[in-house]
């Protein structure tokens, strides 16, 4: 049993991290659903900012905001304070600009909560939803709301990326990983559609929003409701943004830990969306790409533990055991030396963050379970 058991996560863990992405670029060789797009296509946008306690760059988010190429007299933006105790506030009121609008909570409730409430109040065609550090390149707008001239086009997500001058070891491993994320993206956009959105980028058509619980995470929840009412997302690589990079290994692990609570809670509460009957192809893509993702951790448990019984069976499985713990010792080695604030190699680096990104998943999913919650944020800036 544990034989069979090993093999079969051994398989597992192939497909979770070479399979798919490898099969996807197959399917998007020979299965594409083009997009079409229309650079004359200018409907009414907002663009939505979440911030809380954004004093140190909410003045360059709303002049970034205003510069966009993009008629200004079809452009507004709501600033949604959560209840911010700084001078965020003030400084949005100072604008004297009819198309920029504070939207203040009374009482911090979060960002899915705030931008549930603003909703209400929008009128535009095409929402933006962003981020207060999250700085657009002057045609992000443009390149987002292209592609709504298709009309079976309900989301569209652009592609962040960090300053090349805040690079650091944490921030290039994710780097890394986000690269590699950028191919399945416009891989499954090619194919069908891209799971999930980015909170710092991404658009909608305003009227398949739906209210959303403020435990939600919504640049996963929201996207995956217009999945569901039969719409398809694109990502647009060269709709550009830019933000920080998160200053540490640790940093990020907590992140990460309170995105996946909330994406496996808001999967589960739509778990329609992996029909395939329902969804098509969206719904393997948002298993593999998702659910067996966020669950790596585990069969990396599983790999271990049935290693350690089989192990005196022959000698591959002794090689494999011993890379597995010379493979989780430069993990706990990235640890430390994070932890002290000194830097490792490169080897490191990649093996601590593979093992970061999946303790903070199972830990995440482990949260859902005994009931934790997230609802309110800090940038990591505040962390």
């Amino acid at each position: 049993m544990a034989l069979l058991l090993f093999w079969f996560t051994v398989l597992i863990l192939f497909y979770i991290y070479l399979g798919y992405p490898f099969i996807l670029y197959l399917l998007a060789k020979f299965r594409t659903k083009p997009v079409k797009t229309g650079i004359h296509y200018l409907p009414t946008v907002s663009i939505v900012i979440s911030a809380f306690n954004e004093e140190a760059v909410i003045e360059d988010k709303i002049r970034n905001t205003l510069s966009m190429e993009y008629p200004q007299n079809k452009l507004d933006v709501w600033v949604v304070s959560d209840a911010s105790t700084d001078k965020t506030d003030q400084l949005v009121e100072a604008y004297q600009s009819s198309n920029v609008h504070l939207f203040r909570l009374s009482q911090r409730s979060g960002k899915t909560f705030g931008i549930t409430s603003v909703m209400e109040k929008i009128t535009s065609e095409i929402v933006v939803f962003s981020d207060a550090n999250s700085i657009y390149d002057p045609k992000a707008i443009k390149e987002l709301v292209k592609c709504f001239a298709d009309p079976q086009v309900g989301y569209v997500v652009g592609h962040a990326r960090y300053y090349e001058d805040q690079i650091n070891s944490a921030a290039n491993q994710e780097d890394l990983y986000w690269s590699f994320e950028i191919k399945m993206k416009i891989n499954e956009s090619k194919i069908g559609s891209v799971v999930g959105g980015d909170g710092a980028i991404y658009a909608i058509r305003r009227n398949l929003f739906k209210p959303l619980a403020p435990d939600d995470i919504n640049d996963f929840v929201n996207p995956i409701q217009i999945v569901l009412q039969g719409f398809r997302g694109i990502f647009n690589p060269n709709a550009i943004c830019y933000e920080e990079a998160a200053p540490s290994f640790l940093k990020e692990y907590w992140r990460k830990r309170r995105i996946v609570n909330r994406s496996w809670r808001g999967l589960w509460k739509n778990a329609q969306v992996l029909n395939p009957f329902k969804t098509g192809i969206f719904a393997w893509e948002i298993f593999s790409h998702k659910l067996l993702r966020w669950l790596g951790g585990l069969f990396i448990v599983i790999l271990f533990v049935t290693n350690l019984k089989i192990v005196q069976t022959g000698e591959v499985y002794r090689l494999s055991m011993f890379g597995q713990l010379l493979f989780h010792l430069l993990a706990v080695i990235g640890f430390f030396l994070d932890r002290a604030g000194k830097k490792s190699g490169f080897l490191i680096n990649i093996v601590y963050y593979f093992d970061m990104v999946n303790l903070a998943s199972l830990q995440g999913i482990w949260d859902a379970f005994r009931g934790r919650t997230y609802t309110t944020w800090k940038t990591i800036r505040q962390e």
